[in-house]
């Protein structure tokens, strides 16, 4: 074989091809370092002495289904300049593994439209050493996030397990990449980002979250400056909430007529009106519980009415359909309706700064659907650590039908 042939396809510059043998189904080509090429590995230096070496194999792109092992005399150095008596670098390979960059960089393309398990059996090696090239490639990108042209960001925490197992995820939402991923919720979870934050000297101008009082107050302790933008998405989830846990008290209450119109209303209840289903007669059932119960009729056109409020002209606006949104909700007299009337009063300056930066977690919420979906698709993650990189590395993942 040329020397040309084994640079270009192999990815093997500066060596020598000895001979090419075929043992056991398998290709081994033997390779030689040139004396005049030979460097030292601590200093550089060309003035050295040759004692003694290593065989070694590394792994190489495989030749039609068969595998391709490139055999190399790892010449033992002493260099005349600083002393030191070392192997001498293998230019081709990265440092301490038996395989090839260029096999290296091969699985990684493979990696992206196959799994794990498939490339590994496709190859012929095993999982782990697959999930070793993955991990030092993900380390080398993305162990450092870049924090500094951080601006707009969303915070939200994400259930990845049973016994209560939480991440705290943050997003973003420039760009759409994951920034951050702490292990629980709460405050605590969130002070390493805090630390980096200050050592990157990042300008945050907004926050998105919902109404943790926690993550409130990490953002407000850590990011004075900042907006606090509340998530629509969680308050109206909230309200859907406090409609549900109203209907479960009325019908508990309810004479056995109205306890068979209100049974299973409860998802039409918490369904947008314009989603009802015709053909299931949807809104026609909804109807007939709303006008059998008029405190449970209340609550429901308050829900929809919350709904507008992010759909006016401008912030001005809003603050008054809010107040009037409150005081409507108050005036009912509904436990539950009150409840949600104080929350969003307590809350009503992060929910106006909607207006002034219109930002959410909705890309957020599409993240964590990523996350859940990654961790389905591998059975779970025993190396945490392996996790949190492919975490950082959904924002480049394509899901494409094949076929």
């Amino acid at each position: 074989m040329s020397t040309s042939l084994l640079y270009h396809a192999f990815g093997v510059r500066g060596y020598l091809c000895l001979r090419t043998e075929y043992l056991g189904g398998e290709v081994h080509f033997t390779v030689a370092h040139p004396d005049k090429e030979l460097r030292c590995s601590a200093c550089g230096s060309s003035h050295v002495i040759r004692k003694g070496g290593r065989r070694r194999r590394f792994r190489g792109l495989p030749i039609g289904g068969r595998p391709v092992w490139i055999v190399l005399e790892v010449p033992r150095l002493g260099c005349k300049v600083c002393g030191a008596v070392r192997q001498a670098g293998v230019g081709f390979a990265p440092h301490q593994h038996r395989y090839t960059k260029r096999f290296a960089r091969y699985v990684l393309d493979l990696a992206r439209c196959m799994t794990m398990w498939d490339v590994a059996q496709h190859l012929g090696v095993s999982w782990n050493l697959v999930k070793t090239i993955l991990k030092q490639d993900l380390q080398r990108r993305f162990s450092r996030p870049r924090l500094r042209e951080l601006r707009r960001i969303a915070i939200d925490e994400i259930s990845i397990g049973r016994g209560h197992r939480y991440l705290t995820v943050v997003l973003d939402l420039g760009t759409g990449a994951v920034v951050f991923v702490g292990k629980g919720k709460g405050s605590e979870a969130l002070d390493p980002f805090w630390r980096k934050v200050r050592w990157a000297r990042a300008k945050i101008e907004a926050v998105a979250l919902d109404m943790s009082q926690a993550y409130i107050r990490a953002v407000h302790d850590n990011l004075p400056e900042a907006v606090l933008v509340f998530d629509h998405f969680h308050v109206v989830k909230l309200m859907n909430d406090k409609l549900a846990d109203l209907r479960r008290e009325l019908q508990a209450e309810a004479e056995a007529q109205q306890k068979q119109v209100l049974k299973g209303t409860r998802w039409l209840l918490v369904k947008n009106a314009e989603h009802l289903n015709d053909e299931k007669d949807e809104a026609q059932r909804l109807q007939q519980a709303l006008v059998l119960n008029a405190p449970l009729a209340a609550a429901y056109y308050l829900k929809e009415d919350l709904r507008q409020l992010w759909h006016q002209p401008d912030k001005r606006e809003a603050g008054r359909f809010l107040d009037d949104w409150i005081a409507r909700a108050q005036a009912t007299g509904i436990s539950q309706m009150c409840q949600m009337a104080d929350t969003v009063s307590l809350h009503r300056d992060g929910l106006l700064a909607y207006y002034d930066v219109p930002i959410s977690t909705g890309p957020l919420e599409g993240t964590n659907n990523k996350i859940k979906t990654l961790q389905r698709q591998a059975y779970g993650y025993r190396d945490e650590e392996f996790f949190k990189l492919r975490i950082f590395a959904l924002h480049e993942t394509r899901y494409e039908l094949v076929g």
